[in-house]
């Protein structure tokens, strides 16, 4: 079984994080993956974390649309960020909110109109459109990510996924 996203989700599992963090020794108290889709689904914002070709980091909110376990996200290709991917597709994406935590890591996919399914991009400019009250047009990044951490209270709820295929 694959444990893509878009398919079933993985088995959550704790983070390997220091013993004085307080991480909790058993799985009571992981997070559901619902949390994790809620969060993505609602939020206006997502943190985009890329590196720029010295290597130096960059950060920068965007829009996106979180679609079957997929974010999907876009801007100008003549962006810090975008020419950041375009060389390194390697990025992290944060949430805003301190409290209630979900980052992503995986490697993007530019999205045009030469290489998406036109459905797709259909689906995804409704979904902009709905959340955003326009609608975007390519290109789109899709970042289905290989790794998903998430906490609500500090570390005693930090749950971790992994997908493979991703």
């Amino acid at each position: 079984m694959s444990n893509a996203p878009g398919s079933t989700p993985p088995a959550p599992s704790r983070p390997q994080m220091p013993a004085d963090y307080g991480v909790p020794a058993t799985t009571d108290g992981l997070l559901p993956w619902s949390y994790v889709v809620e969060r993505l689904t609602a939020a206006r914002n997502y943190w985009i974390g890329t590196a720029r070709p010295d290597g130096r980091p960059h950060a920068v909110p965007t829009w996106g649309v979180w679609v079957n376990d997929t974010l999907y996200f876009g801007g100008s290709p003549e962006t810090r960020w975008a020419r950041n991917l375009a060389a390194n597709p390697r990025v992290s994406v944060h949430l805003e909110s301190a409290d209630e935590v979900v980052i992503l890591e995986g490697s993007v996919t530019k999205l045009t109109e030469a290489n998406a399914d036109p459905a797709l991009l259909t689906r995804l400019d409704d979904a902009y459109e709905a959340k955003y009250n326009m609608r975007h047009g390519t290109p789109f990044w899709r970042l289905r990510p290989s790794l998903v951490l998430a906490w609500q209270d500090f570390f005693k709820t930090a749950t971790r996924w992994t997908f493979d295929g991703a």
